[in-house]
C-alpha cells in the first residue's frame, strides 16, 4: 500500500491512506477509539481491488495532530469531510467502528448528500446516559493516572473471551498501535463523546441503506438494543454475529469482509 497522503487543516497535520482510486465505488472506513487507519489493513488489501477504499487517522490518532481539548463528534465529522474534499470525493459509502461509527452519523447529519450508503460496527446512534457519562470520567482519570495500564487492560476486554488466544497477536499489535496515543487526545475524545447527541433521527431520515453489524456477546451494545436500532432507518441490514464481542470486524473477518463488499456493490451497482 502506499504511504499516507497529508493534509493541513487549521495549520495541523492529518493523515490517510487513498487506495484503488481507478474504481467507481468509493468506500471510507474510519477506526473506532484508541485506534488509527491501519487498523483497517487487511480490509484495504482486500477491497482495493474492487472499489476505491479511504481511511482516515481521526484527530488525536494515529499520526494525525491533537487540535484541542474537546474532539467533538461534529468536529471529527468535518475533518473527514475535508480529507474527502482534498481527495475530490464527492459521495462514497461511510463505514465506521465503535467511535467512528458516532463520527459518521454527525458526518450523515451535516453532508448527507455525500452518502451512498452507511454502515455501523459495534456502534450507534444514542447519546450517552448519565452512567457512560460517569464511565468517561472514570477512564479519563484512570488514563492521566497510568495511560499504559488503562490500554494494556482495556483492549482484551473488546474481544469475547473465547477469542482471545487464537487473536493474541492482534491484539498485542492494537496494545502497541493504541499506546501511541497520546494522553490528551485520549480525553479529548472521550469528552467528545461525552457531549455527542443522540442521531436516532438521523438513522430515520436516511435515503440511503444502513448496514449494522454487531457481536451478540457485545457488552457495551446489548443485543436487544442493537436489534431496535435496526429497525429505524427506511432500508437496514443487520449482521449479528456469534461468539463475537466489541471487535466484529477483527474477530470474525471472515464474515464482516464480504457483507461490507456487497453492501458497497449495493449502494453502488
Amino acid at each position: 500500500m502506499e504511504q499516507h497522503r497529508i493534509i493541513t487543516i487549521d495549520g495541523r497535520a492529518v493523515h490517510y491512506r487513498d487506495e484503488g482510486r481507478d474504481h467507481q465505488a468509493t468506500l471510507v472506513l474510519l477506526h473506532g477509539f484508541l485506534q488509527n487507519l491501519d487498523v483497517w489493513s487487511s480490509y484495504v488489501l482486500s477491497f482495493m481491488h474492487h472499489m476505491r477504499v479511504i481511511t482516515i487517522d481521526l484527530p488525536g490518532h494515529g499520526h494525525t495532530a491533537h487540535f484541542c481539548d474537546v474532539h467533538t463528534m461534529d468536529f471529527m465529522a468535518r475533518i473527514v469531510k475535508q480529507v474527502l474534499t482534498e481527495a475530490g470525493v464527492e459521495q462514497c459509502v461511510m463505514i465506521g467502528h465503535s467511535m467512528g461509527g458516532y463520527v459518521a452519523l454527525s458526518f450523515a447529519e451535516q453532508y448527507p448528500y455525500t452518502l451512498r450508503g452507511l454502515g455501523l460496527i459495534n456502534s450507534h446512534g444514542f447519546a450517552d446516559n448519565e452512567q457512560h457519562s460517569h464511565y468517561r470520567d472514570e477512564v479519563c482519570r484512570q488514563v492521566r493516572d497510568n495511560k499504559a495500564a488503562y490500554i494494556l487492560n482495556y483492549i482484551p476486554s473488546l474481544f469475547h473471551p473465547d477469542n482471545v488466544p487464537h487473536l493474541s497477536q492482534d491484539i498485542k499489535d492494537l496494545q502497541e498501535q493504541c499506546l501511541e496515543t497520546r494522553t490528551e487526545s485520549i480525553i479529548a475524545a472521550q469528552q467528545g463523546m461525552k457531549q455527542r447527541p443522540s442521531r436516532i433521527d438521523v438513522l430515520r431520515q436516511l435515503e440511503v441503506p444502513v448496514f449494522f453489524v454487531y457481536g451478540k456477546n457485545d457488552n457495551r451494545i446489548p443485543i436487544d438494543f442493537a436489534v431496535a436500532q435496526a429497525m429505524v432507518p427506511h432500508h437496514s441490514e443487520i449482521l449479528l454475529l456469534d461468539t463475537v464481542a466489541h471487535m466484529a470486524f477483527v474477530e470474525s473477518k471472515e464474515y464482516v469482509k464480504p457483507r461490507i463488499q456487497n453492501f458497497v456493490e449495493t449502494c453502488y451497482f
